[in-house]
């Protein structure tokens, strides 16, 4: 993963996640809020002129390295991020503001070999009556408080997005950006299918993710999958 930027794509894996129970929540937001906070390099990515701020929920079943076993801590809890889209160079990538989760080991490792923001929180996500509920509230001292309370479902039928679209555009991402302690601007690339999507319904009892960037997303409505 530390790499610079431009540099051409790997030609092999270093790391695999499983997902499930993902939920993309998507908010329209203005651009200037997220364009500061942005390092030197990284273009704030807008679809019509549009600036967007997702919040990503989900479980990770399993994890692992490349060439060895699944990693104790690094799978078995659910997650959540806080990202927006952005381009280096012309390439089309995400920029996470923070992830939310359980494991210690997790968490340090992925601030310490990915540079990836990461923040210790009690998530707990558990299946109540065909929902599937999820809690984040951050400890780590580090970084602002933060907290997510949604309960989410399906509610419609799974199909690819639309070429062009901007469920397309909001979830088929194959890059992430991140900066290490020098400012440097470093990319790691992802595999993955493109995503089958499926129409979504969620309560929100409790959303600051987006407190420590100065939005406000209660009382929003999101664009969900």
């Amino acid at each position: 993963m530390a790499r610079a930027a431009g540099a051409p794509g790997w030609r092999f894996w270093l790391f695999t996640q499983q997902w499930a129970d993902v939920l993309f929540a998507h908010w329209p937001v203005p651009a200037d809020p997220l364009a500061a906070r942005l390092p030197p390099g990284l273009a704030l990515d807008t679809y019509q002129g549009q600036a967007w701020l997702g919040v990503v929920a989900l479980r990770i079943p399993s994890a692992r390295l490349a060439g060895v076993l699944p990693l104790p801590g690094a799978g078995g809890f659910a997650q959540v991020n806080l990202r927006t889209y952005v381009t280096c160079g012309g390439r089309p990538g995400v920029w996470f503001f923070s992830l939310d989760a359980p494991s210690r080991l997790g968490v340090a490792a992925a601030r310490l070999f990915f540079r990836l923001p990461y923040f210790h929180a009690r998530v707990r996500a558990a299946r109540e009556e065909g929902w599937l509920a999820l809690r984040s509230r951050r400890t780590a001292a580090r970084g602002p408080a933060a907290e997510l309370v949604v309960r989410y479902r399906p509610a419609g039928p799974v199909a690819p997005a639309r070429p062009g679209s901007l469920d397309e555009w909001l979830t088929e991402r194959y890059s992430f950006y991140v900066a290490d302690g020098r400012g440097r601007l470093l990319r790691g690339d992802l595999r993955h299918q493109p995503w089958l999507l499926q129409p979504a319904v969620a309560a929100f009892t409790g959303n600051t993710l987006a407190v420590g960037l100065g939005i406000d997303l209660s009382g929003q409505q999101p664009l969900l999958h």
